[in-house]
């Protein structure tokens, strides 16, 4: 959780496996013709198989900022590597949307380098250039408007800004004013720096839109946590499985995944809930993209291929997050509907910002935020 993440693992590559993975990606039992890292669809390839033993042949994938309660993905990596016998090396699940982009260009042409990303809206739309175009398969049940035209970027999930609380420690939280109490003194803690981190920044969208705002005018969300931080409720310490066992941070706005997986990690010693307010939900999908100078230029688009497959976006709707392909597997009869009937449907006062009020919003938060919380 934190920032955008939890706990950091490391990337395990040997050299030379990595210098044989860099130049299989153009030649591979695909043929020695095909440069993955322009591919721009599996048919580049010679079509789905052929794409398979492409990142079969590199062998690896590098993957950045997905911790394994993160709506789901210990469980989305391990199927990935056991379909298709690729190692997928986790680095850093602690950073934000911000930092993983840092790491790309820190590492430009290494082989540690990451092949995908998983990024918050405003990082997303502020480093096209970092992103390879590639459209999957079944490109046609990802909804218009969830994705660049290219294949740049293209939303996978999202969940609802909600409220986790330990019931033990505070009151249940019925609006947002709720916050503003003497029980919630220095307890509420936002997951991350809205400034860095997609999750924090959707938990001020919602603090606008509950204060009066709107997707076009946040402001109210920022004068929200500048009360609350004028009561000496806000609480400015990353939240992490650790800070919620510990008691550390009692109440986390963040999403609800996060927080219904916070309630399973600490069963029997926290007793944790999460709430979604009434009125105006906020949702915000992340963005997949493939690093353009990904050291495993297959291995990324077959995870591409993967993650908007029935089997992950299952996975994800497993963990309470909502997947891009929602609408297209309840036509095709391939949703898992026990999943979906657990997390409900998504609420029709559902705000999704679009790209142009995340700009602006993202905006407004780097030239507010600091000053609000100071």
């Amino acid at each position: 959780m934190n920032t955008r993440r939890m706990t950091a693992l490391a990337i395990v590559a040997l050299a030379a496996t990595a210098l044989t993975a860099c130049s299989a990606g153009a030649d591979t039992g695909a043929g020695s013709d095909v440069d993955a890292k322009k591919a721009t669809s599996a048919e580049d390839f010679g079509g789905m198989d052929a794409l398979v033993e492409a990142a079969k042949a590199e062998g690896q994938l590098n993957v950045i900022a997905l911790p394994d309660t993160w709506a789901n993905y210990g469980k989305i990596i391990s199927a990935f590597e056991d379909k298709y016998d690729i190692t997928v090396n986790s680095a850093d699940p602690d950073v934000s949307s911000a930092e993983e982009i840092t790491a790309a260009k820190n590492q430009q042409g290494q082989d540690t380098a990451p092949d995908v990303f998983d990024l918050g809206s405003a990082v997303a739309l502020d480093n096209l250039d970092q992103f390879a175009p590639y459209q999957v398969a079944n490109w046609d049940d990802i909804p218009e408007g969830s994705k660049e035209k290219t294949g740049l970027w293209v939303y996978d999930y999202t969940g609802l800004v909600s409220i986790g609380y330990d019931a033990d420690a505070v009151p249940a939280p019925k609006s947002l004013d709720d916050l503003l109490g003497s029980e919630f003194a220095g307890k509420v803690a936002l997951n991350g720096d809205p400034t860095q981190a997609g999750a924090a920044a959707a938990g001020v969208y919602l603090a606008a839109l509950q204060s009066g705002g709107s997707a076009d005018d946040i402001q109210p969300g920022v004068d929200f946590f500048q009360k609350l931080n004028q009561a000496g409720n806000f609480l400015p310490l990353d939240p992490t499985p650790a800070t919620i066992a510990s008691g550390e941070t009692p109440v986390v706005i963040d999403w609800s995944y996060n927080n219904l997986a916070a309630a399973t990690e600490n069963e029997g010693q926290r007793n944790w809930k999460t709430t979604v307010l009434p009125g105006s939900a906020v949702g915000s999908y992340y963005n997949q993209a493939i690093n353009v100078d990904a050291p495993h230029p297959a291995a990324a688009r077959l995870w591409q291929e993967f993650i908007f497959s029935p089997e992950a976006q299952n996975l994800y709707l497993a963990a309470g997050a909502y997947p891009s392909t929602l609408a297209a597997m309840v036509e095709a009869d391939t949703v898992d509907q026990k999943a979906l009937d657990a997390v409900g449907e998504m609420p029709a006062d559902l705000v999704q910002f679009t790209p142009e009020q995340t700009e602006q919003a993202t905006s407004l938060l780097a030239e507010k935020w600091a000053a609000a919380i100071s």
